[in-house]
């Protein structure tokens, strides 16, 4: 698979970090960990992760917190695992937007069922967003289902970002997506220079897509506007 599903880890305790972190690199998932909710938003912003784990007894802000934020503009599955107990923190973290809640102290057997369970809630939002779990273009063939691409039959390896990049244009073959429509679907409204970084993507996108990026066949850039993908074939 050319992308693997992405975890982040938000939670402030070194050695449950890190032995979750284990348990989820041994099942294959990629794992970035954080240690604050300041950097845990940021790594959102910058990592685009697939599922979100959340502490909710953060050093410098209460996870219910980045809870709301992320749910102003992701619908990514967010799992809480805390040590807090109490029926209505439960109840308020759920009605915040929270997936799932795990209580502390826990087992690698139920954290990883529930992961999975988060994966199959992810593999229902992607597949409500596609309009096809194929798309085919003079060559260009994405596979929503496995998150596979190939050009010509060769496999092209995209970053976890550019993955979402071209599978919403994609799933708007034919469209003009704008700038700022692209932004927030991909980094939500915390990344700092969103611009830039959209520029310096959608070029590495196109070197590993196309014959030539100075003459696009796929993805075509409407000057001051955003990006169109090419349409897909019938």
């Amino acid at each position: 698979m050319s992308a693997k599903l992405s975890i982040l880890i938000i939670e402030d305790e070194k050695n449950i970090c890190d032995f979750i972190a284990a348990a989820l690199m041994n099942q294959d998932y990629r794992v970035f960990k954080s240690y604050s909710g300041m950097d845990g938003l940021s790594q959102i912003t910058s990592r685009c992760p697939d599922i979100l784990l959340l502490d909710l007894g953060l050093p410098d802000m209460d996870g219910t917190d980045i809870i709301r934020k992320v749910r102003k503009w992701s619908a990514m599955p967010i799992i809480v695992i805390s040590a807090r107990t109490l029926e209505n923190e439960k109840v308020l973290a759920l009605d915040l937007g929270a997936d799932d809640y795990i209580t502390k102290p826990f087992g690698t057997s139920e954290l990883l069922a529930r992961i999975r369970t988060a994966v199959r809630h992810l593999t229902r939002i992607n597949a409500t967003n596609s309009t096809s779990h194929i798309f085919r273009a003079s060559g260009l063939v994405i596979d929503f289902d496995r998150r596979r691409i190939t050009v010509h039959e060769q496999e092209v390896h995209l970053t976890q970002v550019e993955y979402k990049i071209v599978s919403m244009l994609a799933n708007n073959s034919g469209k003009v997506i704008t700038y700022d429509a692209l932004i927030s679907h991909v980094w939500g409204p915390y990344a700092d220079d969103n611009n830039r970084i959209l520029r310096v993507n959608m070029a590495n996108i196109r070197r590993k897509l196309e014959r030539n990026p100075a003459q696009p066949e796929y993805i075509f850039t409407e000057i001051g506007i955003g990006y169109r993908m090419v349409d897909a074939e019938t």
